[in-house]
């Protein structure tokens, strides 16, 4: 018996389970069991364990089965092996744990808005707010789903973020703490028999980041190449592509009034173009301005009877009264809001365009030596896309309160498994075939380090992003970093040119000087660590700073 039919008989066997209820069903059903408290806007917030208000990396674990260990990289610290026996008692507690529950919710989504790859999900739990987050994030199925390759590949998400596992009972199979004993939080992937399990972690975005894995792994088989990125498109038809990890700005930055938005997080690009996974947005609210982020603010913050609005905050200060305190972290950093896609004034409905005309790479650098754009040719393009330089910001994962130097391949490497040769190939061959330019865009500081310089203006960002979008930046002089090997424009409408190039930011041009060294040190440590032993080709390799 499957996996899914053991699910599906466990639920046939209890009886009565809230499969698939209306949305205003849900939202009730939150209320009525406390889940979450109503804001005065009509938003629902709700507060998670101090260990559940990021991701948990050291307990996200993928199950090593013959089948598909070759497709995984296991030299990546992000891919943590389980034993299948492990996952097997993991998979028995989860369905035991259901089985006893007073109240159970089911969904049943897919995730992709091109119906030609959508991979249905079927989503149980004993949170009626998980399964409002899932009605948030995954799509409705839709009516053609029968033209997906994966059709009948369906994948199953049992979801208990309040449970705790017996940690004498997986004492020695699953990572110790510092007591020494067994944690008791478990998120597992289970990529052949197509199961997946969030225990104890009580994030939202446990249960979007399995998923995506999911289709990481899954779509290059299919021949897509899935990327960690939002998209939108231009009223000509202009389609861009912002990749970054979290806390560099995709949300922020894609959700424009003057362009689309198709999504913002998660996209494949295929023969036929662009398509987003999701239904909707999950952004983070630390410090929120409304000014500077008003598609976002707008999204979580609009009134609304809460049987209607259904948009989720989690982790976000709330006042007696009702209303929110986004610049409050004393709880943490990362502050979320998960909002649906309709929420926002301009999208485009389908999710789905055609190739991109420009890529940009976004890297919050928290050293301030990058310039806040410059160019890049097809190998320093590449070479970055391999790198996925960012400073890893406060919130983001469970314990990291200073922002610390990451390479994240490909701007999102917790959540690619596979090898690196199949998402590098496969984004070199479509810039290639539909000729898009890419820039390095830096949302981190200016002026200085974090805690000295000044973090990037948004409105700026804002500027250098629809130039690079608008064509404007094509025929202007260009200065070549001799440090880091990209194209730094000298000029750019409505910028200030002094601002463009990042050691005139500086009072201390010699402190710049030995911090730009330092991380081109960095990366070229870091190169030689993840792809000394690599068949990379010289031409890339030539770009990487510090070689």
């Amino acid at each position: 018996m499957s996996k899914r039919e053991v699910v599906d008989v466990m639920l046939a066997a209890r009886g009565q389970v809230a499969e698939n209820i209306e949305r205003k069903a849900m939202i009730q059903a939150v209320v009525d069991n406390r889940e979450a408290l109503i804001a005065a806007n009509g938003a629902l917030a709700t507060w998670t364990p101090s260990e559940s208000t990021g991701r948990s990396p050291k307990d996200t674990l993928i199950v090593k089965r013959a089948s598909s260990q070759a497709h995984i990289d296991w030299d990546s610290p992000n891919n943590i092996p389980v034993s299948e026996e492990t996952f097997e008692m993991l998979f028995a507690d989860a369905v035991e744990t259901l089985q006893g529950k007073k109240d159970l919710y089911v969904t049943d989504r897919v995730l992709g808005a091109d119906s030609a790859y959508a991979l249905p999900v079927r989503t149980v739990g004993d949170q009626a707010l998980t399964i409002l987050f899932t009605d948030n994030m995954f799509r409705p199925l839709p009516d053609d789903l029968n033209r997906s390759v994966f059709a009948d590949k369906g994948f199953t998400l049992l979801a208990l973020p309040y449970d705790k596992l017996d940690r004498d009972r997986y004492q020695g199979r699953l990572r110790s703490l510092a007591d020494g004993k067994a944690s008791d939080l478990a998120v597992v992937i289970d990529l052949d028999q197509r199961v997946g399990i969030v225990y104890g972690s009580a994030y939202c975005g446990s249960v979007k980041k399995l998923m995506f894995s999911v289709m990481n792994y899954m779509l290059p088989e299919v021949g897509i190449l899935p990327l960690h990125c939002s998209a939108n498109e231009g009223p000509n038809g202009h389609v861009a592509l912002l990749l970054g990890l979290s806390g560099t700005g995709k949300t922020t930055l894609s959700a424009d009034s003057d362009r689309a938005l198709l999504g913002d997080d998660e996209h494949g690009w295929s023969d036929s173009g662009i398509a987003n996974f999701e239904h909707g947005c999950y952004a983070k609210m630390i410090n929120i301005d409304p000014d500077k982020e008003p598609e976002i603010y707008q999204a979580i913050m609009h009134e609304g009877e809460y049987l209607d609005h259904g948009s989720i905050v989690e982790n976000a200060m709330l006042y007696p009264d009702g209303h929110f305190d986004f610049d409050d972290e004393r709880l943490t950093p990362n502050s979320r809001g998960s909002y649906l896609l309709s929420e926002l004034s301009n999208i485009k409905t389908s999710s789905v365009a055609g190739h991109p005309q420009t890529i940009l790479f976004l890297t919050a650098d928290a050293n301030g030596v990058l310039p806040p754009i410059s160019k890049l040719d097809p190998e320093q393009a590449m070479l970055w896309f391999l790198m996925g330089y960012t400073s890893k910001l406060a919130g983001t994962e469970t314990g990291i309160v200073e922002p610390v130097t990451t390479f994240s391949r490909f701007f999102g490497e917790p959540f690619m498994p596979c090898n690196p040769d199949v998402y590098a190939g496969m984004l070199g061959s479509r810039m290639e075939s539909h000729k898009a330019e890419v820039f390095l865009v830096n949302t981190g500081w200016s002026g200085g380090p974090f805690g000295e310089g000044e973090r990037m203006d948004i409105n700026l960002t804002r500027a250098l992003v629809k130039a690079s979008m608008n064509g404007d930046l094509k025929d202007v002089a260009y200065l070549d970093d001799p440090i880091f090997h990209v194209k730094i424009p000298q000029s750019c409408p409505g910028v200030p040119a002094q601002i463009l190039n990042p050691r005139d930011t500086w009072k201390d041009k010699e402190t710049y000087d030995r911090r730009a060294q330092k991380l081109a040190g960095e990366f070229a440590a870091h190169f030689e660590k993840a792809y000394g032993n690599k068949n990379i080709a010289t031409e890339i390799a030539n770009q990487c700073p510090g070689r």
